[in-house]
């Protein structure tokens, strides 16, 4: 989908997050691809912010992790994402865009190095670690093995989350809303009356969470 035009969602995220930004865990979410099996293969990871205008959601990776793999079989993926102080939730899917080392785009790949020097050194040197999922008994690699000034390396992939629905969820006002891009247009349908949910009907059934 294009993502030129601000989605009627993002400001309902931009807005969460910010009611939120006193917890350290609320840049955290919950990143499900397909796993080689067929079946869910779900992981935490950290929000890195928008690129640049764009409605695309910005994740930092490991290019030597599984879930490289499970887009390169299916580009498909969905986030997951509880604001715990507001109890809002939002479901987020799209298709997954990979920029790694290989990429032949030069303003991909300096998306790649923005995102890279956006982290904290410590942050970047994960990636000259050992292999994700990989026991390894060597010492964890420290500060001296980085050089702060170099450019990202091999193993640093930049993950850019291009969303085509959008799943709200608002518990403590009982509100509902989803947005979905139109099969003609590209953009965003601005929720109506047929799904702006209402949830009172189900709270007698379903008892709400205790935070």
């Amino acid at each position: 989908m294009s993502s030129s035009a601000t989605a009627p969602w993002k400001q309902l995220l931009l807005n969460s997050i910010n009611s939120n930004s006193h917890l350290k865990h609320s840049t955290y979410f919950q990143l499900a691809t397909v796993g080689y099996n067929g079946r869910p293969s779900n992981r935490t990871v950290v929000f890195r912010g928008f690129q640049d205008s764009t409605n695309k959601i910005q994740i930092n990776t490991d290019s030597r992790s599984s879930k490289i793999d499970d887009l390169k079989r299916s580009p498909f993926a969905e986030v997951c994402w509880y604001f715990t102080e507001t109890w809002e939730q939002f479901r987020i899917y799209g298709k997954v865009e990979m920029i790694d080392a290989s990429n032949s785009d030069p303003n991909k790949l300096k998306q790649r190095e923005a995102a890279w020097f956006a982290g904290s050194v410590r942050s970047r040197l994960q990636y000259v670690g050992p292999t994700p999922g990989i026991i390894s008994l060597n010492e964890q690699p420290s500060h001296d093995s980085l050089d702060p000034s170099a450019g990202p390396v091999d193993a640093f992939c930049l993950l850019l989350l291009d969303p085509d629905q959008v799943d709200y969820l608002n518990l403590k006002s009982n509100e509902r809303l989803l947005f979905s891009t139109g099969r003609s247009d590209n953009d965003f349908t601005v929720p109506d009356e047929r799904n702006q949910l209402n949830l009172k009907h189900m709270r007698a059934k379903v008892p709400l969470p205790n935070l």
